[in-house]
């Protein structure tokens, strides 16, 4: 019952990481899905242990540190344009979306615009590019292609944290309110007898006993 927390995995992952903070559950909630779920082991290795957490450059930091050297989100993506490349906003931004829907042609195009900038015939910069701004060639291209192979499931962050302040504020009612808590859950999914039945299992786990319909005593949910 505890928003987008449900499921098997997704609880195998909250039990691996023991979040602290709404800052580790936005981060599960934009990882648990197909793309991203293959940094999971790496995320909660990081966070347990901080030494092995690495950066390709240093400039890498301030951007990463809050997801351990991971990169979670779309706003991360954009961000590593502007800062190692020297792309504005809006341009970052047309290029994250090249990338989501894998467009080849514009992707090579913009994997040179990053490394080596991109300068008109006048001389005007548009993009400084990661060689410009001391990243090397190499380390720029690696950035590059982990960049593009995320971006085409990466999640915003803003959707996500929305999401993770909910599943917060669910599991805080369960924890100290349960009782009123799985009324209202089970009172919520009363068209799905599968559900029901669910979470009535779930109540027999917290201990709850469930008493049968009493023409004397029910309302028109559970209470």
């Amino acid at each position: 019952g505890v928003f987008q927390m449900e499921s098997a995995g997704m609880t195998g992952v909250c039990v691996g990481l023991k979040p602290q903070t709404i800052e580790d559950i936005t981060a599960i909630i934009a990882l648990y899905r197909p793309g991203p779920m293959d940094s999971i082991p790496r995320f909660i290795a990081c966070k347990q242990n901080p030494g092995k957490i690495t950066y390709k450059h240093p400039a890498l930091k301030p951007i990463l540190s809050n997801t351990y050297g991971c990169i979670v989100y779309q706003e991360q993506v954009l961000q590593i344009f502007q800062q190692l490349a020297g792309y504005s906003l809006g341009q970052a931004d047309m290029v994250r979306r090249a990338m989501s829907k894998k467009k080849a042609d514009v992707m090579q195009q913009e994997r040179r615009h990053f490394i080596y900038g991109l300068y008109e015939e006048d001389g005007t910069c548009q993009v400084k590019g990661c060689v410009h701004n001391g990243v090397s060639e190499e380390i720029a291209s690696d950035i590059f292609g982990e960049m593009s192979s995320f971006a085409s499931y990466a999640f915003n962050k803003s959707h996500a944290a929305a999401y993770a302040v909910v599943a917060y504020q669910t599991a805080y009612l369960k924890c100290h309110y349960p009782k009123e808590f799985m009324a209202a859950l089970l009172t919520s999914v009363l068209d799905s007898t599968s559900k029901v039945t669910s979470y009535i299992d779930e109540c027999a786990r917290l201990k709850i006993p469930v008493l049968p319909p009493d023409i004397a005593q029910s309302g028109m949910g559970f209470t």
